[in-house]
């Protein structure tokens, strides 16, 4: 079967990322043809004025050793080619994609046999405009199969307009199977929608610890600089004071795998993401993660890594603790240094966990199987 998958925009977040190249391979392995519907989001312009701008910048380039590109973000205006450098070969190499610019009016129902949404915050208006794209506005006449894998509100609050929740909630009416990420939005969909939707999980899980680490292998990634991984998307005082609190008391070695890519007046050499490949080593190599992260959650999981997420209720606390309470560990999740500490020390059951994970991952297979 010919499938698209429509997510959010293959950028620099490692978590949107993979979870895009796991659900495609879990749908090749099925024996069906997937491709990723990407965005890039980046302006498109006419000839003679990127001609004019590459001059212009090459000149800048020369002169003042600068480092300009002429494709930026509309959202963000960054240098977007730039900060991919080291993250894109790793989609070139293993995700099979349509880029769509965001014109999904421009693709031939001929080309697909299903579309599948998810997974992801697609379901997140702030994050997709309009939202109706994300419940294929642009396919509302195709006769395909329309399905939803682990979409994601992104928070346990409903974000909708009145007119979005009326056309969006048509819209998903006529989708032949659903299934969300969060525990929560399986009572949003029949709360505002009265669609019935099933739990299953982040498309990431669906694949195990050994595959990933075969994908840094191939790469000959080296050793990780640390043994104590921090993966945090909103710095703080409070985050460093803990990473150096636990650092002191176990004798870790704190490192990081990411770049201040989301730090607008960051200079544009820190902004450039580490390899996709670098960001799974790191899991393999940590005895212990600190993070704010949701897929950072999901590889400590894989990893049987000891973690602590640092709850960020302007991301969206909803999927952490859908994600937790899957598999007994609620109390990882804490929003003050004294809660972690209190949590540091506490051993986790990874037999009990991977027990939950083996139970969810036939679930969530077996809703992909039943819906194609």
């Amino acid at each position: 079967m010919r499938i698209g998958i429509l997510t959010l925009p293959l950028h620099n977040n490692y978590g949107g990322i993979l979870q895009a190249y796991a659900l495609q391979k879990v749908l090749k392995d099925m024996g069906h043809a997937p491709v990723v519907l990407d965005n890039s989001r980046m302006i498109s312009l006419p000839f003679f004025t990127k001609w004019y701008r590459y001059t212009v910048r090459l000149a800048k380039n020369i002169l003042l050793n600068s480092q300009l590109v002429v494709r930026y973000d509309k959202k963000h205006n960054y240098p977007i080619k730039v900060m991919r450098k080291h993250t894109y070969p790793f989609l070139r190499k293993y995700v099979k994609r349509i880029d769509t610019h965001g014109n999904y009016t421009a693709l031939k129902e001929n080309r697909f046999d299903a579309i599948v949404v998810g997974s992801d915050q697609i379901w997140r208006p702030m994050y997709v405009n309009p939202i109706a794209n994300a419940y294929l506005d642009f396919a509302r006449e195709w006769a395909i199969k329309r399905i939803s894998y682990a979409a994601s509100f992104g928070s346990e609050e409903w974000e909708y307009r009145p007119e979005q929740m009326t056309e969006c909630g048509d819209l998903l009416r006529r989708f032949d199977a659903v299934s969300v990420r969060e525990s929560s939005a399986v009572s949003l969909c029949k709360e505002y929608f009265n669609v019935d939707a099933q739990h299953v999980l982040d498309p990431t899980m669906l694949l195990d610890a050994a595959h990933y680490i075969t994908l840094f292998q191939q790469a000959k990634t080296p050793v990780s600089e640390g043994d104590l991984m921090c993966y945090i998307l909103d710095f703080s005082e409070k985050k460093e004071a803990l990473v150096q609190s636990v650092a002191s008391t176990y004798s870790l070695t704190p490192f990081s795998v990411n770049s201040k890519y989301e730090v607008p007046d960051a200079p544009l050499e820190e902004k450039i993401q580490p390899p996709v490949e670098k960001w799974l080593r790191g899991f393999y190599d940590a005895k212990f993660v600190i993070t704010d992260s949701f897929h950072a959650c999901v590889f400590s999981i894989l990893f049987k890594k000891p973690f602590i997420v640092y709850g960020n209720k302007h991301r969206g606390m909803a999927r952490f603790q859908s994600l937790l309470a899957m598999f007994g560990l609620e109390d990882r999740l804490v929003t003050t240094p004294e809660e972690a500490s209190t949590v540091v020390s506490r051993p986790i059951d990874w037999d009990t966990v991977y027990t939950y994970l083996d139970e969810w991952r036939q679930k969530s297979r077996d809703f992909l199987t039943a819906a194609l």
